[in-house]
């Protein structure tokens, strides 16, 4: 097991006074290690600080992650202590009031609840991807069977320094993190962090649809995170699993009723998200 997270539920009680954050915050992340845990625990550690003592912060946060991304990977190959080999994927949700700032490099996925439909706030940075394959080639790299030159599946980390050139240097193996920022509204119920261990058995709506269902049950978003690692296991997933929930709400989601004039009854809920999903990616 190569994984770590973290979960800050209020910033300030964690930091006190120290800290001058901009309104009452959060922050959690996910990190998917490979090659051996010591890229993903010193992400995990340090993120946030890198995050909050950059100089951006806090007048643009989202400058401030960038940044903090990049001086986190330059740190961890100058720590002579650690393995500059391995690596990890970051996958990092930071919220200040009903903002809220997801900022990914690799693998991991997160997923807005929003009314019962997935939306995906991260983009998988595989290397088959279009826009991976682009930049991987521009710069010199690789693809060979799904793989970054050959020996790497994701196209985003941190670390994994034997395949990456002097530090500042542009390499097809990119630190930094795409960002995807969004005001929450009453309609966000919940947002589901998970490494790829989970998404390759399981599609975003059907990950919403099974914690939705088991909050409606229990509100307990630590047994919806435990449901989801579960169900991954029941369909064979064979890589490291772990799954953040966060909830929105101290209420649980409400039932949503469909009108039965409106929707066939072979229409499963589901399916209506996921109907609903497609359309919307189109406009």
């Amino acid at each position: 097991m190569e994984d770590e997270h973290i979960q800050i539920d209020n910033l300030i009680d964690h930091f006190g006074a120290a800290v001058n954050f901009p309104s009452p915050g959060a922050f959690y992340g996910v990190f998917d290690g490979h090659g051996g845990i010591d890229a993903a625990s010193f992400v995990r550690k340090n993120i946030l600080k890198f995050i909050i003592e950059d100089t951006h912060f806090p007048a643009s946060v989202d400058k401030a992650i960038r940044s903090a991304f990049v001086k986190i990977d330059h740190a961890f190959a100058d720590d002579c202590h650690l393995d500059r080999s391995s690596g990890t994927t970051a996958l990092t949700a930071l919220i200040f009031g009903r903002t809220m700032l997801i900022a990914n490099a690799g693998d991991c996925r997160a997923v807005l609840g929003k009314r019962g439909r997935a939306v995906e706030l991260s983009r998988d940075h595989k290397p088959n991807c279009y826009t991976e394959r682009l930049r991987i080639e521009k710069l010199g790299g690789t693809i060979f069977d799904g793989y970054l030159n050959g020996q790497l599946s994701v196209a985003r980390a941190i670390g994994d320094w034997h395949m990456k050139g002097s530090k500042g240097s542009n390499c097809p193996l990119s630190a930094e993190p795409e960002l995807q920022g969004l005001t929450l509204t009453e309609e966000d119920e919940f947002l589901i962090m998970g490494c790829d261990g989970l998404w390759d058995v399981m599609s975003s709506q059907c990950a919403v649809t099974i914690v939705r269902k088991e909050l409606m049950l229990h509100n307990d978003p630590e047994r919806c995170s435990k449901e989801l690692v579960r169900e991954a296991l029941n369909r064979n997933s064979c890589d490291n699993l772990t799954v953040v929930v966060i909830c929105f709400s101290t209420d649980p989601p409400p039932r949503i009723d469909i009108p039965k004039t409106r929707v066939r009854k072979s229409i499963s809920l589901e399916g209506l998200h996921l109907l609903k999903g497609a359309l919307d990616s189109d406009i």
